[in-house]
């Protein structure tokens, strides 16, 4: 029995997914410009102490901050596999096919016109931008007599992405005064998020990411291809709109939330899928699980970079993917 396909070592490196998970996340909450111990973090949660600065820290900032770069993290993962499957493209993420870009071009453009500043509003508007820049990368990549190519769409949405943040950044050069409000959703940012705005959203993305493990059968018979699909009883079509709907939402969510971060929804399902294989039931939630961990790390890593100033986490994840991604396009997109 080879690696790929022992269910025994599949359930090992989940349990050390989990555990990785944990240390991160603890990693995230301890260590910064002032750091906290492990037994504050804990009586934090258990015994809090409102006079406690170390209390008062964890409470408002260190924890909003973490969970939602495991959100953030975990949605982008997973809507990468989901991209990956669904165009059977290995470049494919939301931040390369323009789908990041579309959001973000959405809420810039909406808070700067209309000064909207609702978390709820911008996940809207996320979406929309997502959606639109969505369809026409798909339009152009699918356009021509030869249908859909890897190389056609992956040009549409570098094209796509260009445009988007050009429209962005024009915006943001006319309207000055709003540039400190939005920038983050530019350069990308897990901080300065309120616990009691963050922890509403939480079952929406538990949702989305539930949702696309129980479509996991039905993207592995996906893969084998439409016609096969189709003989065995899949409605093939029914399962594309889902996965072009979670992808969607799942990435327009980690936008609203964290804006404009690239390259965790390429690096993590390439990472898994070298591991465990092309299973999507073990797939998505170890790239979720890995996409959080990856996320609080590369916060972590902003934090000491330039101490005692941050670098923008949109800038760590580029630094450590754009390298990645050169790679897989000098083997050609070729499975592992």
């Amino acid at each position: 029995m080879g690696l790929h396909s022992s269910s025994t070592f599949k359930w090992i490196l989940l349990v050390l997914s989990i555990i990785c998970l944990m240390l991160s996340l603890l990693g995230s909450i301890a260590y910064g410009q002032y750091v906290i111990s492990n037994k504050s973090v804990w009586t934090a949660f258990w015994a809090f102490d409102p006079q406690s600065i170390d209390h008062i820290i964890i409470r408002t900032t260190r924890l909003s901050r973490a969970l939602v770069a495991c959100l953030v993290g975990a949605a982008l993962a997973v809507s990468g596999v989901l991209m990956q499957a669904l165009t059977r493209n290995p470049l494919a993420s939301p931040s390369i096919f323009g789908v990041n870009a579309g959001a973000v071009f959405s809420i810039v453009l909406f808070s700067t016109l209309f000064s909207v500043t609702s978390l709820n509003t911008f996940l809207w508007l996320a979406f929309l931008g997502a959606s639109v820049a969505g369809a026409l990368v798909y339009g152009l990549g699918s356009s021509g007599k030869d249908g859909l190519s890897p190389v056609r769409i992956v040009l549409s949405g570098a094209a796509i992405s260009a445009l988007f943040m050009a429209f962005t950044q024009g915006i943001l050069v006319m309207g000055q005064e709003g540039l400190d409000g939005v920038l983050f959703w530019v350069a990308g940012s897990v901080s300065g998020r309120d616990l009691a705005l963050v922890v509403p959203l939480v079952p929406y993305f538990v949702v989305g990411i539930t949702f696309a493990m129980l479509a996991a059968p039905h993207i592995n018979i996906l893969l084998s291809g439409d016609d096969i699909a189709k003989g065995l009883g899949q409605n093939t079509l029914l399962i594309k709109v889902v996965l072009s709907i979670l992808v969607i939402g799942l990435a327009g969510g980690a936008v609203a939330l964290g804006g404009n971060i690239g390259f965790i929804g390429l690096m993590v399902p390439h990472m898994v899928r070298s591991l465990i294989g092309y299973d999507h039931k073990w797939l998505i939630p170890l790239s979720a699980l890995w996409g959080a961990t990856l996320l609080l790390c590369a916060d972590l890593i902003s934090r000491f970079i330039i101490m005692p100033e941050e670098v923008p986490i949109g800038v760590t994840t580029a630094i450590l993917g754009a390298p990645f991604f050169i790679y897989l396009a000098r083997k050609g997109g070729k499975r592992e």
